[in-house]
């Protein structure tokens, strides 16, 4: 068997990407990760993005590993080595193909006539596997392994972190680990015989550049940053993509969340029947004094709106993880979106502003774990954390975790002493009073076994000492009470990450993981002599240094992955003097941006600006 004869290409090193096209269920995800691991441990930055059905096996799966010398992370829409084993999707994924690139196939699929010149190398991936002689039952996964060891061979992959990849991933299970690394070794003593590697013209060399850095998902790094927070009680209901935050803790509780001299985990999750529930379980906890968190998405965050408009006028405090998607319903509405930055900011009857954290990074989802609490029990208040599909269950490198540096704040909290201590200075407390002129009044929870420490709590009209009120003035001036408090978030929030270019008179302005194909475009429309600076929003509300940032532009062009520009809106409202400053870059289609897109738009408008 031979593969196309074609005329050999320059070698690109270390800057291509990779999109492994399968179906759903067959285990070719675990071999796409290791693949991308094992480059990883070779010193070169890489991301995956999987992109999976939410429903049901045996649908279209592509599972997509970009390598890039200049750690360059953000999707890009064209494959450069294109691996095809799903007969159903062969000719549309083939559109795919950049020029210059290559394909891998299944010897099973028939590739369609017009490919003749492009170099194409079949797999005997059955053929193989059979000969090996394994279980019925594993071939599917041992198959993923065969064109792994052909891949590993036509790169230059080293076999050392392929093994150590397989160890990683298989948690030192040593038949497993020798079955899947035998797989690789047989397909590449195959490849050596077969194909001429001469004619790739793509290769992997180690670089050193991802030393002291480590490989995880942003649902993963919220999960342990939650815990190392403090988080006492968990509720949820499962949900995709924010599943695996909740599922994750469930693995790290029994290692992280163990009393050593009890023996009993201090840390509880519950399963509820549904969002609903398992917000109002949150809230019971948050009043009760523990930290409590909850992990949903779109639809779920929809459900639980009543229950936060609940946290918001009775102070009490919250964590809600939102990671975000593209809609209601299953299929590609669960694909990765950022459409909830509306909704979240003002989710719930009446006038509530809610404080939101956003990462953009893993670092971030970690740090934004823990700090999540300290803000929501300062500020009594609940705090919704907007990630997304591409950061929370995608692999990323980051650098290693970051202990909490500072002690826990728990607010302001009223034990015995401190009542007793008001009582016989004649100081008043009630739950709503404003005792300090900073709008955030003391609490009291359970436990606290003063006589004077009981209170109704209350999400109807109350007054400062938590009794029933219709009285319109107390109504307004509580309300005023808590827009007071939101502001005071301004000083508590993550701010602004920013980066200048000289000269700069444009400004784009971006939030969450879109960060990383926009700083890869500020980098092209640079070398388009278009020099920009960049401004990552990581809090509502806003502070001023973003206010700043507008004004100081002639324009910002804000990129969102929605429709309607949602942070467009939202600064809008801050900055309405500003408004014509602001210039939407929207788009939306369940994928990540590109960084070709966002530079192409850019370049548009600013070439037009310049023929006026």
């Amino acid at each position: 068997m031979q593969q196309t004869t074609v005329k050999k290409k320059p070698i690109i090193v270390n800057d291509f990407c990779i999109t492994f096209c399968n179906v759903n269920g067959t285990g070719s995800t675990t071999a796409n990760a290791c693949l991308m691991h094992a480059i990883f441990k070779m010193g070169i930055p890489v991301a995956g993005r999987n992109i999976f059905p939410s429903n049901i096996k045996g649908l279209p799966t592509w599972f997509t590993v970009r390598v890039s010398k200049d750690n360059y992370l953000g999707r890009v829409a064209e494959d450069h080595i294109l691996v095809l084993a799903n007969a159903a999707t062969a000719e549309k994924d083939l559109q795919y193909l950049a020029p210059g690139g290559i394909i891998l196939y299944d010897d099973r699929l028939t590739l369609p006539e017009g490919y003749e010149n492009i170099p194409a190398f079949p797999m005997p991936i059955k053929a193989i596997v059979d000969e090996m002689g394994i279980e019925r039952k594993l071939k599917n996964y041992i198959g993923n392994m065969v064109c792994m060891g052909i891949l590993a061979y036509l790169l230059e992959i080293d076999l050392k972190t392929i093994h150590e990849a397989f160890e990683f991933h298989f948690k030192k299970k040593t038949e497993t680990i020798e079955l899947n690394y035998k797989a690789v070794l047989i397909a590449i003593e195959w490849a050596k015989e077969h194909l001429d590697k001469s004619l790739v013209p793509f290769k992997i060399e180690a670089m050193g550049k991802t030393q002291g850095y480590i490989m995880t998902d942003g649902n993963t790094a919220a999960s342990l940053g939650t815990l190392y927070g403090g988080a006492q009680f968990i509720a949820w209901y499962p949900i995709t993509p924010a599943s695996s935050v909740i599922e994750n803790m469930n693995e790290f509780i029994p290692m992280l969340r163990t009393d050593p001299k009890t023996g009993k985990m201090t840390c509880a999750v519950v399963q509820a029947e549904d969002e609903l529930s398992a917000v109002g379980m949150i809230i019971g906890a948050g009043w009760a004094g523990l930290r409590a968190m909850t992990a949903t998405s779109g639809p779920g965050l929809s459900l639980m709106a009543e229950y936060l408009g609940l946290a918001y006028f009775s102070e009490v405090p919250i964590v809600v993880w939102d990671i975000q998607r593209v809609g209601p319903s299953t299929g590609l509405p669960t694909r990765t979106a950022q459409c909830d930055l509306l909704f979240a900011a003002n989710i719930s009857h009446g006038d509530t502003q809610q404080i939101i954290l956003i990462p953009g990074n893993v670092n971030e989802c970690f740090e934004f774990g823990w700090k999540s609490f300290d803000i929501a029990e300062r500020l009594q208040t609940p705090v919704i954390i907007l990630s997304d599909l591409d950061l929370g269950m995608n692999q990323w490198m980051a650098e290693p975790f970051q202990y909490p540096d500072t002690p826990m704040d728990r607010g302001k909290v009223l034990w015995e002493e401190d009542i007793e201590r008001l009582k016989t200075q004649n100081i008043p407390w009630g739950r709503y009073l404003d005792m300090d002129g900073d709008n955030i009044p003391y609490r009291t929870v359970p436990g606290n076994r003063h006589v004077d420490a009981t209170y109704f709590a209350r999400g109807t009209g109350h007054d400062d000492f938590a009794r029933y009120s219709e009285d319109p003035e107390v109504w307004e001036e509580n309300l005023q009470r808590l827009k007071r408090k939101y502001s005071q978030a301004r000083k508590l929030v993550p701010g602004p990450i920013m980066k200048r270019n000289k000269n700069a008179s444009v400004g784009i302005i971006t939030s969450g993981s879109t960060f990383m194909p926009t700083l890869e475009a500020q980098d092209e429309l640079l070398s388009h002599d278009i020099p920009t600076d960049y401004m990552r929003i990581r809090a509502l509300p806003f502070n001023q240094d973003v206010i700043d940032f507008i004004h100081e532009h002639d324009h910002s062009y804000v990129i969102e992955l929605n429709r309607d520009g949602q942070l467009k809106k939202m600064l809008t409202l801050e900055a309405p003097h500003l408004a014509y400053k602001l210039r939407q870059l929207s788009h939306i289609d369940g994928m990540s941006l590109t960084s070709k897109w966002i530079s192409r738009r850019i370049r548009e408008q600013e070439e037009a600006c310049r023929d006026k």
